[in-house]
């Protein structure tokens, strides 16, 4: 997600795709049957967009609390978590305590830069969400999901629910979940610049549902190299 590409900083995208999240976790899972929300938040922008979701739940009355074990010392990070507090959106210390009487949970643990062995703690996270049988809401790409070959090693996580961002990624094309797209900040030079043929987002609404294995199939494999090029500009920026 580049400031170059499509003028917003890092800041803004972020928020933008956590408020995409919530939206779409609203059009499934209501505050009145599903109104505990466990979110569980990775070090990495995966997790921020977790903290952003949180937030605007809270706001459209659910009752979210987050586990966020590893919690970088930078002020977009700090600023997320205060903006919880001051919301008396509670951060629990253990996934247990998280999932205690939760009815839903939201899997914001890694996204799309995720490589490499799951080490602790979110190695025990996702070994508890792996053993819920609550619904999953996963974010951009199901933690442990390899983000071009998606669950190769049989330990990612199986989401009841995805909300892809920017545009769905390549391993995702396996998904059989109710499948959202968020991230309503593509402008359409940036749409033909990568050949997405996005969807177009109803009326208002920062998501979209996807409805079948060939909506997601016939952008994967872009919205991989694009989201690349994206995160290669932020990174060069100094945002993260």
């Amino acid at each position: 997600m580049s400031p170059t590409g499509g003028g917003f900083c890092f800041e803004q995208l972020v928020e933008l795709a956590g408020f995409s999240v919530a939206q779409a976790i609203t059009k499934v899972y209501s505050k009145d049957q599903f109104p505990a929300v466990a979110v569980f938040s990775g070090p990495g922008n995966n997790g921020l967009d977790g903290l952003v979701a949180a937030r605007h739940l809270a706001h459209f009355g659910y009752r979210p609390r987050i586990y966020y074990p590893k919690r970088p010392d930078k002020p977009v990070n700090k600023g997320l978590m205060r903006q919880c507090e001051l919301l008396d959106i509670p951060f629990v210390e253990s996934p247990d305590a998280g999932l205690k009487d939760a009815d839903l949970v939201v899997d914001a643990i890694f996204g799309f830069s995720f490589s490499g062995e799951v080490r602790e703690p979110f190695r025990g996270a996702i070994g508890a969400l792996s053993k819920t049988s609550l619904p999953i809401v996963s974010v951009d790409i199901p933690s442990a999901w390899d983000v071009e070959k998606g669950d190769i090693g049989g330990n990612g996580l199986l989401p009841s629910m995805l909300v892809s961002l920017t545009a769905p990624k390549e391993g995702a094309q396996g998904f059989q979940g109710i499948h959202y797209l968020g991230g309503r900040f593509i402008n359409k030079h940036m749409d033909e610049k990568w050949g997405l043929n996005l969807p177009d987002f109803p009326g208002t609404d920062q998501c979209v549902r996807l409805g079948s294995a060939a909506d997601t199939q016939t952008r994967a494999s872009v919205g991989n190299r694009m989201d690349d090029h994206f995160l290669h500009n932020v990174a060069s920026q100094s945002l993260f």
